[in-house]
């Protein structure tokens, strides 16, 4: 993921957070950080362009899903 974003000239943390905006309108990234500096970097992730290809070429790197999200006893919290 390194090579996207020195391609794209912009930080790793700003590639996550254009990658997760791009997964649709129902997902919104909550990064942390303790520095002013980086919240400002964060924020302009929001002008990152992400190509159809770049999100294949990221997809392809991720590992895949393994086991629930929440054991039983968590899941039966789920929208109560």
């Amino acid at each position: 993921m390194a090579e996207i974003a020195r391609d794209k000239e912009i930080t790793p943390a700003q590639l996550a957070l254009a990658w997760v905006l791009a997964q649709g309108r129902d997902l919104v990234p909550i990064p942390g950080t303790k520095r002013r500096a980086y919240l400002e970097q964060n924020a302009r992730a929001v002008e990152v362009v992400l190509t159809s290809a770049d999100l294949a070429r990221i997809d392809a790197e991720l590992p895949d899903v393994a086991g629930a999200r929440y054991d039983d006893a968590g899941m039966a919290s789920v929208d109560r």
